[in-house]
């Protein structure tokens, strides 16, 4: 049973070598639950990625040879080429199509769904399930991945990278006297607000989250919450967002970003994959949020005819 497999399991990250196991002292991993694993250094990798997160983060330490399987989400994050393309933590798919690769790793992170997780669970190979939520939990990720493929170094010098590209656009944002009230959206029905790690780019981006971050969310706090700026960055539909749901929500007239028509599209992914796209995600909302002078040409599309006939919701 995957439940017995997950009680039996989760007192555990990974199994490595002792040579290994060593390098893994990483403080703050956040992992939901993880299996048991052997292995030496010639025994070469064979890693299917169900996260882009991971794919990308692999590719960027050099570690992409060890990829035999990615999601289809992965091509716009990471360098795949013509690697498999198979579901991710929420959609599985097919597990047989994870099977004939024959991985001897197979990583996922969020977000999950607990039947795709039981799948999972339930097959012979061995499962990271990684669990993200604040900018320090990537981080360590990062270094655990850089851990697990050999290539620490190579961890620490992305995020150095990182880092240092992060803290050049918190030195522009503080320029700025005051901070943009912000309302980040990753889903719109149910709404559910961006997650933390992307409060926390707002807050590098000289703005304020103004509702718990990865949370359900009612268009009453949103109201209540007056935001400046929303910004839309929906799961898995790229630059797909729709800002006139956002302008016909009748009780979200009086907003400042509905009556200044600051509602914005950034493309998900750089929000959304808690991993090195994350940069970008950090510039383009910086954009957004100290050019709020300019019209979204996202929201263009909603001429004033338009939002004059809101129905009510």
């Amino acid at each position: 049973m995957a439940s017995d497999n997950l009680e039996r399991q989760s007192n555990t990250l990974l199994e490595w070598s002792q040579s290994t196991v060593a390098r893994l002292n990483v403080p703050g991993v956040c992992y939901s639950l993880a299996v048991s694993m052997k292995t030496t250094r010639r025994t070469p990798l064979r890693i299917v990625s169900l996260a882009p997160s991971a794919t990308s983060i692999l590719c960027a330490i050099g570690a992409r040879r060890a990829l035999v399987g990615v999601t289809r989400w992965c091509a716009a994050v990471a360098p795949v080429g013509k690697l498999p393309k198979l579901g991710d933590c929420w959609h599985v798919g097919s597990v047989g199509e994870i099977l004939r690769l024959n991985p001897t790793l197979v990583i996922g992170s969020v977000p999950y769904k607990r039947g795709t997780v039981a799948s999972l669970l339930e097959q012979p190979f061995p499962f990271l399930a990684m669990n993200p939520r604040t900018l320090a939990d990537i981080a360590a990720d990062i270094r655990l991945l850089g851990a697990i493929m050999q290539k620490a170094a190579a961890a620490e010098r992305v995020l150095q990278k990182m880092r240092h590209a992060l803290s050049e656009i918190e030195k522009k944002a503080r320029r700025s006297k005051q901070r943009v009230r912000v309302y980040c959206e990753a889903w719109p029905n149910p709404r559910i607000s961006s997650p933390p790690w992307v409060a926390e780019l707002v807050n590098i981006c000289g703005g304020e989250m103004v509702v718990p971050a990865g949370e359900k969310i009612t268009e009453a706090q949103v109201a209540a919450a007056r935001p400046e700026v929303i910004v839309l960055a929906w799961a898995a539909t790229g630059t797909k967002s729709d800002p006139r749901q956002a302008y016909e929500v009748r009780s979200w007239r009086d907003m400042p970003a509905i009556r200044n028509r600051q509602v914005h599209v950034v493309r998900d992914e750089l929000l959304n994959t808690p991993g090195l796209p994350l940069v970008q995600g950090a510039r383009e909302l910086w954009n957004v949020l100290h050019s709020r002078n300019q019209s979204d040409h996202k929201v263009r599309r909603t001429n004033k005819a338009e939002t004059q006939r809101n129905p009510e919701r």
